[in-house]
């Protein structure tokens, strides 16, 4: 797992290194500048054995200074190097004006103004031109627009992949680092070159989706909070309110695999819809069995018996016609999680989901068991408990938590711009349960205040994973970790880390049946 850090956080942990004399400011910034230069060099390594040419485009701050810092590492490697400053260098940071003059005494500086020359079009920037951008960083608060964005709009046009490309130095400009949103005109991005420890913007929206690589260079900054060693870490809040966040990773619970039997490792029921609305359920039922479930039975109406009888084997079918019948099925106490949702039907979902809820059990409530309520969530809410998981993707949230929806998708006009972590932080606690808001970048929250982000981006983007049912083996994943024991803030984010590994193990012309399989490889290759 890593930490996720908010500007703010990132500020904080600079000037407690700086205060406490152990680094100084000017020396962080020559880091800073060293690594993006050996970070282009790790991404295109047939750059360090020639000269190339770049196009250094320097902000007002100190994410200016370390552009000057990165022309100057260019320039002593015998690249043709052009800088071009936003603003006036008397107003400079100290330590971005002392770099400001050292380049000064190796090369010119010209305002960006003169960037719109025509050997700045978008076509003389694509042949072989690097162009690092070192404007703003993840210090902006207002838009790029006016004047500014029209200067920048042949970059924020040029199609990545060319011969050159866009290196970003810390995080896109014109993206909030906290949200991954764009304020104004964003500019897009071939690499990004962050510094000690991924922002939240990172794995968030536009800046995920926006940027092709993503590297972080050390600057030998200690850590602020210790690195959490298990997904159930409870979060510090600092002084800004935001919290620390972290990047989802693997997570398990020890057991004894000697005396285990299929009883110890739970019971998962999953509640189907009518016929020929089974597939979903049947899916979910499959990736609870397969991530571990030791029983997974089927609960299916009168009219869905027969289709259901006819496509499984090692799952179990009951007949489940109404909320008596429900009420019935769990005085077996081995029932020990529930998932309703996937195909249930809106209106078996209202006759369902509260007896559901009622019985106390381990719950995911997915698809229709979340729009059935989109009426009264408030009902919907009144009855949920803490072993709850709910799973929405964006358009679910939006009709449990409509205000909130609002305000994510408003067009922010400053930062930091209310991100999907705000958000899904939100929704978690009005619920009073774990909230999964589901999408490449799916955010996982609790009531408490924990937040975890997995991003299914850069090296680990599985775009095949926006297919038809993928999100019922998400929720069947929940389900069954929630039968084996794992806490609901737990089962969420395990299930989605899985769920991604499950993906990229197969690979593309993936389709929702696929995912179950690729398990049993993916925990080989986990040592599990």
């Amino acid at each position: 797992m890593s930490e996720l850090l908010t500007a703010a956080q990132m500020r904080a942990i600079e000037q407690a290194a700086i205060d406490s004399g152990e680094v100084t400011g000017l020396e962080l910034m020559e880091r800073a500048g060293q690594g993006v230069v050996e970070a282009i060099f790790e991404e295109w390594p047939e750059l360090a054995e020639s000269v190339g040419r770049a196009v250094v485009l320097c902000g007002p701050g100190n994410n200016g200074g370390d552009g000057f810092v990165v022309a100057r590492l260019l320039k002593e490697r015998g690249w043709e190097v052009e800088v071009f400053l936003y603003g006036d260098p008397e107003k400079l940071p100290p330590d971005a004006r002392v770099n400001y003059d050292r380049w000064s005494t190796i090369g010119a500086v010209s305002p960006l103004a003169d960037f719109k020359s025509d050997r700045h079009s978008p076509v003389q920037l694509c042949t072989g031109v690097w162009i690092i951008d070192a404007l703003f960083g993840t210090g902006l608060t207002r838009p790029i627009e006016g004047e500014l964005a029209e200067i920048l709009q042949p970059l924020a046009e040029m199609e990545l992949g060319a011969r050159g490309a866009i290196v970003s130095v810390d995080i896109p400009s014109g993206i909030c680092s906290d949200s991954g949103r764009p304020l104004g005109l964003a500019l897009p991005s071939e690499l990004a070159v962050s510094f000690h420890l991924p922002k939240c913007g990172h794995h968030l929206a536009t800046a995920a989706n926006g940027c092709v690589s993503l590297k972080i260079a050390p600057i030998g900054l200690p850590s602020k909070w210790p690195h959490p060693t298990s997904s159930q870490v409870l979060l510090e809040n600092d002084n800004d309110g935001m919290g620390t966040w972290v990047f989802c990773g693997k997570d398990r619970t020890p057991q004894d695999e000697k005396t285990v039997h299929k009883y110890s490792h739970g019971h998962a029921l999953i509640l189907s819809g009518g016929a020929g609305k089974t597939g979903a359920a049947r899916l979910a039922a499959r990736g609870a069995l397969r991530i571990g479930s030791g029983l997974v039975t089927l609960g299916v109406p009168p009219s869905a018996q027969m289709e259901v009888a006819g496509q499984i084997t090692s799952l179990m079918l009951r007949r489940v016609e109404g909320g008596d019948g429900l009420a019935e099925l769990l005085s077996d106490e081995r029932l020990n999680a529930l998932c309703l949702g996937p195909g249930l039907g809106l209106e078996r979902a209202r006759d369902l989901v509260p007896g559901a809820l009622k019985s106390a059990r381990a719950t995911v409530l997915d698809a229709d068991a979340l729009s059935g309520f989109a009426d009264a969530p408030d009902a919907l809410f009144a009855m949920l408990h803490e072993s709850c998981v709910l799973t929405p993707h964006g358009g679910e949230f939006a009709r449990l938590f409509p205000d909130i929806s609002r305000k994510l998708n408003a067009v922010p006009t400053k930062g930091p711009a209310y991100s999907k972590v705000d958000a899904t932080r939100e929704a978690a606690k009005r619920a009073g349960c774990v909230v999964l808001f589901k999408g490449p970048d799916t955010v996982i929250a609790a009531p408490d205040g924990r937040c975890s982000v997995n991003s299914a981006h850069y090296e680990r983007a599985a775009p095949w994973l926006a297919t038809a049912g993928s999100g019922d083996v998400l929720a069947g994943f929940i389900t069954g970790l929630l039968a084996r024991g794992f806490a609901p803030m737990q089962a969420a984010e395990t299930g989605a880390w899985l769920h991604v590994e499950c993906a990229r193990h197969f690979g593309p012309g993936l389709i929702a049946e696929d995912l179950p399989e690729q398990l049993p490889a993916v925990f080989r290759e986990l040592g599990l």
